[in-house]
């Protein structure tokens, strides 16, 4: 069991809950789904690939995206335990017939137990679904959590439908009633001009398109919908959601009319109702999350192995000297064993 920075042991194992995984080679697509324009991989040397789509260059990858023991010592120089696996979301495939989705899925999903069966348990897989099918996307779930998957990744929308979307709702609903808990990534973030330089979709709408899919479940009134046993978490600190929740209630009350939707509250009666990760970067921000949040509702993540993530993995939690004890045990473990189903002696 990792080490806390007080130098004494943590009452929990340290979990990394926001990590992707890309496994070394995968079918032809066009060939297994149909259609054309596919993800594949160029294998550039035994520890470099490049992610392509079609004949455009993607992203560069290592072998931390595919090769268990390298994993596994970066958790352990880290001090990381256990560490969620989920898909990286240029595979979801939301745009595309929900046959093709559903079937790259059932490939990506099995090709992740390969990559964490190697883990000696502690790598934790996610697995996807092809979310534009509700029914395809429950189906996929139930074979995914009976073959040995903990849990599922979905992108925070599905074209230009959101999270109060009546089809994802009743997915979210599935994943409350089999106990399956819920990891949002931000995907598919709007280009242009103004944001294709300086990474600005990654650094102003990843922030943005998680903040509008927090208000879609609360003001679409999904968590008013669906059972409190649903376990959701947000990626990235949960975008720019914790730092104007004071305006959006401002505008619930002010302009009901127009903000409040289908929900019956303000937004901050709704915070306890999801989880966010840690991956803010600084103890400022950390503070003003564990402010916003709840000390119940913030979970060490890190984007492991992309380069936008944090390493060491939980500096900020480690570091952050307005946290007790407690909380920071809380942070590194407690609150992700709670997020995954596991009670402490697991």
């Amino acid at each position: 069991m990792a080490a806390a920075a007080e130098g004494r042991p943590v009452r929990y194992p340290v979990v990394d809950v926001h990590t992707h995984v890309v496994p070394k080679g995968w079918p032809d697509l066009g060939a297994a789904c149909g259609g054309s324009g596919w993800p594949w991989l160029r294998v550039d040397s035994e520890r470099a690939a490049m992610i392509m789509v079609g004949e455009t260059e993607f992203r560069p990858i290592g072998a931390s995206c595919w090769d268990a023991p390298t994993r596994l010592a970066d958790m352990t120089a880290d001090g990381v335990d256990l560490q969620v696996v989920s898909p990286t979301p240029v595979f979801f495939s939301y745009d595309r017939p929900a046959d093709q989705a559903a079937k790259v899925a059932r490939i990506f999903n099995d090709l992740t137990l390969e990559v964490t069966a190697a883990g000696g348990g502690r790598l934790v897989p996610f697995c996807q679904v092809p979310l534009q099918d509700p029914a395809a996307a429950c189906a996929e779930l139930d074979r995914c959590l009976a073959a040995g998957h903990a849990g599922v990744e979905i992108g925070n929308h599905v074209g230009d439908r959101d999270l109060d979307d009546g089809g994802i709702v009743e997915f979210l609903t599935h994943c409350a009633r089999v106990g399956a808990p819920v990891f949002v990534h931000p995907w598919d973030m709007p280009g242009g001009p103004r944001l294709d330089r300086w990474m600005a979709r990654w650094l102003t709408g990843m922030p943005a398109e998680t903040h509008l899919s927090v208000l879609a479940l609360i003001l679409g009134g999904v968590f008013d919908r669906v059972p409190e046993t649903l376990r959701i978490c947000f990626a990235h600190g949960g975008g720019s959601f914790p730092f104007w929740l004071g305006r959006a209630d401002n505008a619930w009350h002010r302009r009901g009319d127009l903000v409040r939707g289908s929900s019956t509250a303000p937004p901050s009666a709704y915070v306890d109702r999801f989880c966010v990760d840690s991956v803010v970067f600084e103890p400022a921000a950390l503070r003003l999350l564990v402010d916003t949040m709840g000390e119940d509702r913030v979970l060490v993540g890190s984007d492991y192995p992309y380069p936008l993530g944090e390493r060491p993995v939980g500096q900020v939690v480690r570091k952050a000297d307005f946290l007790t004890p407690d909380q920071r045990d809380k942070l590194l473990g407690g609150n992700a064993l709670r997020f995954l189903g596991c009670s402490e002696s697991d």
